[in-house]
Order: C-alpha cells, then sequence, then structure tokens
C-alpha cells in the first residue's frame, strides 16, 4: 500500500497517472454512508453496495414509516450475513425540516416571474399559485426580500426541479412570493429552505423522539444523525433523551450543520457532538456559494484535531440519474478526502438513485486515489504541533505506533482495544496503512443475565477514516492474560494474511496493553 504513495508536491510522471490501482482488499481507507431506499433495499441489492464499499447504512426518516425501513433493514442484516461484511446502522432524524405539502401528488409547474402565496392551511390543493406548508409560524419568521428555495427531497441545484422565491408580501398567516426560474415540482413531498432565517421549531421534534424510542432503541442503532443542530445544547438534549433508552446510552452523536447558525456554534457544537455531518445541500444554499469551500476545509480541520470523524454530503447528486459523475464531482470527492474527510455520505444518490452500486464503487476508486497522495507527513506533524506537550500516556502511544509503522514501512497497524479509543486515536493521525481494531469484549452483568460488550465499539468504528475493526473471540475477554493476547494477534495475522492485507516478509506494528504498561512492538512475518 505505500509503494504506491505518492506527492503532489514531488515531481511525477504523467503517464503514471494512466497506470491502474492495484486491487486491495480494503476498496478505500475513506469510508462510505449510503442512505437506503426505494432504489437500494433489496438483500441482493444492499449485498453489492457493501461489496462495493458501502460500511455505513443510512436510514433517513425525513420520509417513509418504520415499518417500510424495518423491512430494509432486515435485509442488510441478512446482506451482511451473505457477504461477511460488518455494517453500522445511523438513524438520520427529520429535524425542523419545513416541507411543501401535495396531497394529490400532481405536478406542479411554477412560471418565472408570476406570484405564489405560501399558506400553512393544509387541507388546501397545491396549485401554481398556492403551495401548503407545514409551518404555520413562516409569516412570523420572514420579511420582504427574503429568500426561500423549494425542492424535492435535496437540492439538486437543477433549475427544472428546484425553485428560488423571493418574498414580496406578508399577507396575515400567508406569504406571497416572486418566482424567480420556472420550474416543475413533481412528487407529494419537497423541502422548503428559508435563506438565513431561523425557524422557532425544536430540533429533536416529537416525530423524531417517537421513531428513536421505539425503531432506534429496538435496532439498536449505532450513530444517531441529528439533522439541523444549531447549538451544543441540542446535542446535549438528544444524549440526555437516548440514555434513558436502554442500550441507546452507547450509541454516537453527529451533528448534522446544516445553516449557518450551526455554522457560527461550530466549536461548541463539536465538543459536544461525537462526529460532524457537513450538510452541504442545505448549507449550498445558507452560505453565499464562495464560502462553502472554506467552511468545509474549516470544519474538517477541527474535526481532524479534536480526533472526530467528518462526514461530508451531496458529492456526486448527478449520479442520481447518471452513470458517470461530472467532471466537477470526481474533482470534489477526492478534494474532500484531501482536506481530511472520514467519510462520504452518498443520500439520494443511493436512496432513489439509478445507479446506487455503481456510485458507491465510483466514489471509492476516487476515494482510493486521493488518498494516495494524502500528504501524511505534513498532516502528521501538524497534528502533533496541535496537540502540543505533553501529550496524554494514549496520544503518545498512538502517535509512536503510526511513525513507527510509517518509518518501517509497515503494511498494517494492529491495535487492541475494549472501548475503541485506542484504535481512534491512531487512526487520527492518518497512517498511509490500514489500522486493524481487535476489538476485545468485555463480560457484563445487570444480575439477571450475562452480556459481551464490543460490538457497538467495532460498529462505530466503520465511520471512520483508515479504521477496520474485527471482533475477538469473547473467550478471550479485555481482562486476559499476555498468552490470550498473543493467541488472538496469531488469530487476527492469520486473517490478515487471508484476506491479503498481509503477506510473507511484512511488517506489522502492533498497539496493545501488557499488564497496565501500553506497548507498540514491530514484527516482521516469516513465511
Amino acid at each position: 500500500m505505500n509503494s504506491n504513495h505518492l506527492l503532489l508536491e514531488e515531481p511525477i510522471r504523467m503517464a503514471s497517472i494512466l497506470e491502474p490501482s492495484k486491487p486491495t482488499f480494503f476498496p478505500a481507507m475513506t469510508k462510505i454512508v449510503g442512505t437506503l431506499g426505494p432504489k437500494s433495499r433489496s438483500v441482493e441489492i444492499i449485498s453489492d453496495c457493501l461489496n462495493a464499499g458501502m460500511s455505513v447504512a443510512r436510514f433517513d426518516f425525513s420520509w417513509g414509516d418504520t415499518e417500510y425501513h424495518q423491512e430494509t433493514l432486515e435485509n442488510m442484516k441478512a446482506a451482511v450475513k451473505s457477504t461477511k461484511k460488518l455494517c453500522s446502522v445511523m438513524l438520520d432524524t427529520l429535524g425542523p425540516e419545513l416541507h411543501v405539502v401535495n396531497k394529490a401528488e400532481h405536478p406542479i409547474s411554477l412560471q418565472a416571474d408570476t406570484s405564489v402565496v405560501l399558506t400553512p392551511d393544509q387541507e388546501k390543493e397545491a396549485t401554481s399559485n398556492l403551495l401548503p406548508i407545514s409551518f404555520s409560524g413562516l409569516s412570523k419568521a420572514v420579511k420582504n426580500g427574503d429568500t426561500i428555495f423549494i425542492g424535492q427531497y435535496l437540492f439538486t441545484g437543477s433549475e427544472t426541479t428546484s425553485v428560488l422565491l423571493e418574498v414580496t408580501e406578508v399577507n396575515g398567516d400567508d406569504v406571497v412570493c416572486l418566482i424567480k426560474n420556472s420550474a416543475t415540482l413533481s412528487g407529494s413531498l419537497y423541502t422548503l429552505h428559508v435563506s438565513q432565517i431561523r425557524i422557532d421549531l425544536p430540533t429533536l421534534t416529537d416525530k423524531d423522539k417517537e421513531v428513536i424510542s421505539t425503531w432506534g432503541a429496538r435496532n439498536n442503532i449505532d450513530f444517531l444523525s441529528l439533522s439541523w443542530t444549531r447549538h451544543a445544547e441540542d446535542v446535549r438534549h438528544a444524549r440526555e433523551f437516548i440514555s434513558k433508552l436502554g442500550d441507546l446510552h452507547q450509541t454516537q452523536i453527529f451533528a448534522k450543520i446544516e445553516n449557518i447558525e450551526g455554522l457560527i456554534h461550530f466549536d461548541e457544537i463539536l465538543r459536544e457532538a461525537d462526529g460532524i455531518i457537513i450538510s452541504r445541500g442545505n448549507l449550498g444554499i445558507d452560505l453565499p456559494p464562495e464560502k462553502v469551500f472554506l467552511f468545509q476545509k474549516a470544519a474538517v480541520y477541527k474535526c481532524n484535531m479534536a480526533g472526530k470523524p467528518a462526514v461530508v454530503t451531496r458529492v456526486v447528486d448527478s449520479m442520481t440519474d447518471n452513470l458517470r459523475p461530472t467532471r466537477a464531482e470526481a474533482t470534489d470527492v477526492a478534494n474532500a478526502v484531501l482536506d481530511g474527510s472520514d467519510a462520504i455520505l452518498l443520500g439520494a444518490e443511493t436512496l432513489r438513485g439509478l445507479y446506487p452500486v455503481e456510485t458507491i464503487s465510483i466514489v471509492g476508486k476516487i476515494c482510493a486515489e486521493a488518498e494516495k497522495v494524502f500528504n501524511q507527513d505534513m498532516y502528521f506533524k501538524k497534528t502533533v504541533k496541535y496537540v502540543g506537550e505533553p501529550m496524554t500516556h494514549l496520544e503518545s502511544i498512538a502517535s509512536s505506533a503510526v511513525r513507527a509503522a510509517i518509518k518501517v514501512k509497515a503494511s498494517v497497524i494492529i491495535c487492541f482495544t475494549s472501548s475503541g479509543r485506542a484504535a481512534r486515536l491512531i487512526a487520527k493521525y492518518r497512517p498511509t496503512m490500514p489500522v486493524l481494531s481487535v476489538v476485545i469484549p468485555r463480560l457484563k452483568t445487570n444480575q439477571l443475565r450475562w452480556t459481551f460488550t464490543g460490538a457497538f465499539e467495532a460498529r462505530q468504528s466503520l465511520i471512520i477514516r483508515g479504521l477496520f475493526p474485527t471482533l475477538a473471540d469473547p473467550r478471550h475477554p479485555a481482562e486476559s492474560t499476555n498468552a490470550t493476547n498473543e493467541s488472538i494477534l496469531k488469530v487476527t495475522l492469520d486473517h490478515g494474511k487471508a484476506t491479503g492485507v498481509i503477506k510473507s516478509h511484512d511488517r506489522v506494528v502492533v498497539c496493545q496493553k501488557v499488564g497496565d504498561a501500553s506497548v507498540v512492538k514491530i514484527i516482521e512475518l516469516e513465511d
């Protein structure tokens, strides 16, 4: 894996760019989150998605009922079993999202330079001149000159499927707008977004709480994607709510930053959240176009330095209907990787797109190519400098393991962990080789039954760049002896050889606890 590593800052023989990439067991170090829906919910398609590189399945509760999503989840479990590939589950909340309601579901044509009225009366029929909306407080939130966007599911940017409105008059509860571009809205539900205006609705709605406490708790979700996170208090409130729902106290909360309010409070939100989703669809509307890239780079950098996963959305919208991304999209994916993103989130591209498997495959290939030219040396120095001295004991061990692995050109780093923290810290330093996280289970009891921990920790590392988990045999608990650690190491090395990640004469760096001490050791494999 290291032999292919290039640096864009150094001279590259241009013809070498065309050389085919060598196939590897892991499609890419960068993870892919796929949204499952109408075009990607059968066992066969989900199996193909997993084989193509998807490691996190996102269930978007802004549409569909719990029965529909449960059926999809059961299909995902069957696909995991047949492919023998781990996949974690992300529940995406609706949040304070506004919708235009079209009960008749007939296409609505909106003509530029004409007027349309937005009304909270949802009993009225949607027409070219009248659009019922799901929020009664819009007239109190907007003023003349404000901008409103309407589009299906998520904004594609296409002027034929999304429309830009300008508020011209507020008339009681109704809002009169001038249509800025012609468009046809088709389907039953379209998202409505008011640019740079605070919507006075809770981040975690009653509907969200019901879904989390029923579907989420029943299925022990790994991640909660908190839509429209605007303050650190939103994350604290969500954590307090899920902490009372059985095993969901282990669920990680990813704050979804979707507007300027979330941007302004980003630092406090990052401190509270377990990870960040940079939701560029809505951000791209709230922010001036020339500022979107700046926020992305700054946000990803802050996540990297905090050692928390950064997920970027809306990268290959055109692949919803096309087999190839645009040039700009392909470059955008690569730049997200070079910025330091942990994962790429695919929404409409896999949910209702025509080519979900091909999209995951192509995004994975672009990520793998970008990773080859990621300047790890510069990133490592920058991270060490940011952490400063004195380092914590665990941070020192993690950075030393990465430094040693790069110096000896190790093929993998193997990390023994029970909480997952040590493995995450190693991944924070972005080693150029995969980190095999061996999650050693802990035995616990509630006086009525025995249970093992470890499954949550393993699945939650599936969103972290370069981290690939495997569950150790539960007969080797975390409080094991040195002899059993060596036994687990042998099993891990054998697994690595069988999958082609490790070969004869490779060097492997191992990070493990021996008694009370943390040890980094280098192993050279024999035939």
